[in-house]
């Protein structure tokens, strides 16, 4: 009997390894050195993303009805896998130029930076999806001398942009628009990386990788290939990776839930032991959570589980150093979105068919049909009541308050106020009643 049962136990095992050898996934490699690439983003035919190569470059498990897969990694092109028995990846790599930095004098102690962002986001409930493909032109306005004094942003600030929204529901109808009622891109939080220390085994090399790791896992992952440096960060290894993201600091507080978060950033050494803003080529990042900021946002319902990911790319178009006074011009000057264009990276990879059929769709969209469609609503033909406009507007008014953070006692502190001048003006009239 304990014969039979070791046998078929190790039968078992037998079939469990040649299912694993089976099924082995596709490797992504630099199609040069052919050394497997980790990390890299893997985006499905609708261009969600579904996952990242392991660290030995292996893609994750997707279902055949997603295919082609789109595997994006910073610093090279895109690759395409059409079907699920492609055995690996070529990568090329995109060999892009620095942007010129301006330095004119000494005055010039504040760097200002233009930059263009690609990203691709999507939010999940259990019955609906919003994907979200945007590109949009952003700026940073840095003091890499603590001495000025004035307050720029690490973070990108908006200059102007286009969106492209895709909503599905669980029947798998889905309609597309240009805008969206709900924020949930994690574009707008993860800017420059502050100054970081190069790992001393790749000081003085051409060539070289080097790892720090966490308790569990890695942190970050360094590699040099002559003149450029590269680093993947896994913050959700280490709080020490944290530094790398030093702006989304408050959402850990909040304990919100993240399943994945990984950054990658390309520089330009400069032949320091140092990396600055000065020196970065371009970064990306992934972000998958469970939740998107519910207290700040309230998008969604108290009960129904929402899950946000965002992948993004940021290209550096431009880098100058400006006086402090060009700065604040540049900070307070009131831009026209409509009139700036959107310039795109000549290292930005090609877009996936699914997306640029999202585009041609949204843009084919006849909004003055829809417009004339849409039947009007009596209600807004009626003669206006500025009573009920009143009660209206105070309700309006006191549920804005609480969505933009003025506290519930201030707003009822308000309303005892008025309220006892209301009761004031009652006995006031009562006694002038009672006087005549």
């Amino acid at each position: 009997m304990l014969r039979t049962v070791y046998a078929m136990l190790l039968m078992s095992v037998v079939s469990l390894l040649y299912m694993e050898c089976d099924a082995r996934n596709a490797v992504v490699v630099d199609s040069l050195s052919h050394i497997p690439l980790p990390s890299a983003s893997v985006l499905d035919r609708n261009g969600k993303m579904v996952g990242k190569s392991d660290a030995h470059g292996r893609l994750p498990s997707v279902p055949s009805e997603r295919y082609p897969l789109t595997v994006c990694y910073l610093g090279f092109f895109d690759g395409i896998v059409t079907a699920e028995d492609t055995d690996t990846v070529f990568l090329r790599e995109n060999i892009a130029e620095l942007p010129e930095v301006v330095v004119e004098s000494r005055r010039h102690k504040v760097l200002h930076m233009l930059a263009f962002v690609r990203e691709y986001s999507s939010l999940t409930t259990y019955t609906d999806t919003v994907f979200l493909f945007r590109e949009k032109m952003v700026d940073y306005m840095l003091t890499p001398d603590r001495k000025v004094k004035f307050s720029g942003w690490s973070t990108p600030r908006v200059l102007t942009g286009r969106s492209y929204y895709r909503f599905t529901n669980d029947c798998g109808l889905d309609s597309v628009s240009d805008t969206g009622s709900n924020h949930f891109s994690w574009s707008d939080w993860i800017g420059v990386a502050p100054t970081i220390s190069i790992p001393s085994a790749l000081t003085g090399r051409e060539w070289g990788a080097d790892t720090l790791r966490g308790r569990y896992s890695p942190v970050e992952i360094w590699s040099k290939r002559s003149d450029s440096l590269s680093v993947e960060v896994n913050v959700l290894a280490d709080k020490a990776a944290r530094r790398w993201v030093p702006t989304v600091a408050t959402f850990f507080r909040d304990d919100l839930e993240f399943e994945n978060f990984r950054l990658r950033y390309d520089y330009f050494d400069a032949g320091s032991d140092s990396l600055s803003a000065l020196e970065l080529n371009c970064y990306s990042y992934d972000i998958e959570s469970n939740g998107r900021g519910h207290r700040m946002f309230r998008f969604n319902r108290v009960d129904e589980p929402v899950f946000v990911s965002t992948h993004a790319e940021v290209y550096f178009l431009e880098k100058e150093y400006i006086t402090v006074k060009e700065a604040k011009k540049w900070r307070d000057y009131k831009f026209n979105t409509d009139i700036i264009g959107i310039y795109e990276s000549v290292d930005a990879p090609a877009l996936p068919p699914s997306v640029v059929a999202l585009i041609e769709r949204v843009e084919n969209i006849d909004k003055g049909g829809v417009r004339l469609e849409q039947t009007p609503d009596e209600r807004l033909m009626s003669f206006a009541d500025n009573r009920r406009n009143f009660r209206i507007g105070r309700r309006a008014l006191f549920l804005l308050k609480q969505v933009t953070g003025i506290t519930l006692y201030k707003s009822r502190r308000n309303f005892n106020r008025r309220w006892n001048d209301v009761k004031s003006d009652l006995r006031n009239s009562h006694k002038n009643t009672e006087t005549q």
